[in-house]
């Protein structure tokens, strides 16, 4: 029996896979956490990802211009209540999809993709739903249990979720590498935040084997109204029909 991958579609909640159905959840690289971490998942359905051996990197010590980096970010992301915007997500390959996000803390998210990709990532605040629109069908887990729960936490710390393997400061972007504290997850997170408009720009992540996944944000509306009903979302668990 053949199915249709979704390759590139939502690697973005890095630390879950979906496989025909079944959520496999990991403990993810906590400073992927940001968020806007829309962060990755490879979407197979029907066919495993091997997990790729965790590269061996060194954390940098922090220095006073890097804290500062980290505590601006910081700021950004404990400013606002809800945050609205558009993604453009290009994986490995160069598949590029696009989508619309929506944020309200504490705890509720939206990640929706245009058409012809049926993915739907919602939270209501304690579960994660993970949903194919066509077939109605998905699955759930607790919003605890991933890194997207710090996208709607109260107070986000960076150096307290990881540390920073790479850094740089020019044309008035910060770029900042960022690993797992513990080191029990491979890859990384890149951070662009775009100092002259106080704002993510971009995130990258780079897997144990070096692929790329990048989410460029654009027109990001902070603490607008956002409707309740968007966190809402029902699926099919009726067993036994594909």
């Amino acid at each position: 029996m053949g199915h249709t991958p979704y390759y590139g579609q939502i690697e973005f909640l890095y630390g879950l896979t979906i496989l025909k159905g079944t959520v496999m959840t990991k403990k993810l690289m906590g400073a992927i956490f940001l968020g806007l971490v829309l962060a990755m998942v490879p979407v197979l359905s029907g066919t495993s990802f091997p997990r790729a051996e965790a590269a061996k990197v060194k954390a940098l010590d922090v220095t006073p211009e890097m804290k500062a980096a980290a505590d601006r970010i910081n700021a950004y992301f404990n400013s606002f209540q809800t945050l609205k915007g558009e993604f453009v997500q290009t994986s490995p390959k160069g598949r590029a999809t696009r989508g619309v996000m929506h944020v309200a803390k504490p705890g509720k998210l939206r990640f929706e993709y245009e058409p012809p990709n049926p993915l739907l990532i919602a939270s209501d605040g304690k579960w994660l739903t993970i949903k194919n629109k066509q077939k109605e069908k998905g699955d759930q887990v607790p919003l605890a249990s991933t890194p997207l729960r710090l996208i709607a936490a109260t107070k986000l710390n960076l150096l307290q979720e990881a540390v920073i393997v790479s850094f740089d400061q020019s044309g008035g972007f910060t770029t900042m590498a960022l690993a797992d504290k513990k080191g029990s997850m491979p890859g990384q997170i890149v951070l662009v935040f775009d100092d002259t408009r106080n704002e993510l720009q971009q995130w990258i992540i780079v897997d144990g084997k070096g692929q790329r996944t990048t989410v460029e944000l654009a027109n990001l509306e902070k603490d607008v109204k956002i409707n309740p009903k968007l966190f809402t979302v029902t699926i099919n668990r009726e067993k036994g029909k594909n």
